[in-house]
């Protein structure tokens, strides 16, 4: 019974991390610092936040195939829509969890693979973000209907809809500029 709760508070915290990486990345590309947050001490904190966002997604994961309620296989965490319980909200988990993934390798392998390429793959994390919104809403049950719950993952929606909204502001300004 205790795996069941924590896979749940693993995945309302990662939801929490991931939003918090994401509009951490945002800022690192807009270049936003002060002198008493220079950009060195975003990227870390940046770093650093996601790198504990992937332990609670890991714990997420694990809880929820160890708690053996439902039927939810290793495989199916990261072989999209082939689960026996919910296929399709589980395969949007196994859908951001393989994004994530990518994104944690390319980001080991940053200096060997090129700036560009792990630029490319790296652009996976805006979609990676929503998947895994989409999968929390949609496997939830009922504890997506609890208030707590409906607040917390609306403010990370909106956190996150400001970051994405700076950074399409701050893409157009870029591309305004390159065309004068």
């Amino acid at each position: 019974m205790w795996t069941w709760y924590a896979s749940r508070a693993a995945g309302l915290v990662s939801l929490v991390l991931l939003t918090t990486t994401l509009v951490l990345g945002v800022s690192g590309i807009a270049r936003a610092a002060t002198a008493a947050w220079p950009r060195f001490t975003l990227a870390r904190l940046h770093r650093n936040v996601s790198l504990l966002a992937v332990v609670f997604v890991a714990a997420h994961v694990a809880t929820a195939v160890l708690d053996g309620y439902v039927p939810i296989r290793w495989v199916d965490t990261v072989v999209p829509f082939l689960a026996g319980y919910q296929p399709f909200w589980l395969g949007l988990g196994a859908v951001a969890l393989d994004l994530l993934l990518a994104l944690i390798v390319t980001s080991l392998l940053r200096t060997r693979i090129g700036l560009r390429t792990w630029r490319a793959v790296h652009v996976g994390a805006y979609v990676c973000w929503p998947v895994a919104v989409v999968h929390g809403l949609g496997i939830g049950g009922a504890d997506t209907t609890t208030g707590w719950v409906l607040v917390l993952t609306l403010g990370c929606v909106v956190a996150a809809g400001a970051g994405l909204l700076w950074r399409a502001l701050i893409w157009s300004d870029e591309s305004g500029e390159r065309l004068r």
